[in-house]
């Protein structure tokens, strides 16, 4: 009978991951549209912006133009493709495609549901898509140390606060349009004044404490102290921040949304 019921309510973290597996499976559908662009994005940067502006730029922090570059767009694409997932991926399956309507006729519950959407764009898009950035820097050389493996870890926080932060925003938006703010607003100013394309501190006093403000600011500098071979103990300040802003916001989404799946 114990055996049977278990069958019939698998643990929490189950039915997390059978969310996260049924979105892995719709992506894998069509994997080489869904895998190629990550590993050609990062590579029109380098190429426009890291060969062009690196020309006129000896060093910076301790290494070249490129290698300062490339270091934040470890950690930008993550975000953008956490965000992309869970402001309109999330929006089109539940207004339009009804697929939660179906998922949660099984035996899940609205919160095991929210954090499987976590798991997937956050933790796995976020760690792949880190990971693709990753490959290709590696191909070019870049990088030569067993530091810049660990990466993509921090891509995969990237993705848990990003996936996190839009599915609370998710949980507010009516219209699909109005996501527009968010990206325009929002994502892009940060992808900016986060320093991945130059140091923040030489900024004005007020958009220095507005990066600071900025969650990117603060995984940008987890990744480029790992890419630099640069620990210290200022980077704890900055993992504290991502892991409570990743737990407000998941809290936050959780509540937020829940009522909207089951209204």
């Amino acid at each position: 009978m114990k055996a049977s019921k278990n069958l019939l309510y698998p643990s929490v973290f189950k039915r997390i991951l059978f969310v996260a597996y049924r979105h892995f499976r719709v992506y894998s559908r069509h994997f080489i549209s869904n895998a190629l662009p990550p590993f050609f994005e990062p590579l029109i940067f380098l190429v426009g912006i890291g060969l062009g502006v690196g020309k006129y730029i000896a060093s910076l922090q301790g290494g070249t133009y490129i290698e300062f570059l490339a270091s934040g767009l470890i950690v930008s694409s993550a975000m953008f493709t956490a965000s992309f997932e869970c402001t309109y991926g999330t929006f089109i399956r539940l207004e339009f495609d009804k697929v939660y309507d179906g998922i949660l006729s099984a035996p899940i519950s609205p919160a095991n549901l929210i954090l499987g959407e976590i798991l997937w764009a956050g933790a796995m898009k976020g760690f792949f898509f880190s990971f693709a950035v990753l490959v290709i820097l590696l191909s070019f050389g870049i990088f030569n140390h067993f530091l810049v493996l660990l990466t993509p870890f921090i891509g995969s926080l990237t993705g848990l606060l990003f996936s996190s932060f839009a599915l609370f925003i998710t949980s507010f938006v009516k219209n699909i349009n109005y996501y527009n703010f968010f990206f325009t607003g929002f994502l892009s100013p940060m992808f900016f004044l986060s320093g991945i394309f130059f140091p923040i501190k030489d900024l004005p006093f007020g958009l220095v404490i507005l990066s600071d403000i900025m969650p990117l600011s603060h995984l940008v500098r987890l990744a480029r102290s790992l890419c630099f071979q640069d620990i210290n103990y200022f980077l704890w300040t900055d993992l504290f921040y991502v892991l409570g802003f990743i737990l407000l916001f998941t809290i936050l989404a959780i509540r937020n949304l829940s009522k909207r799946l089951i209204d």
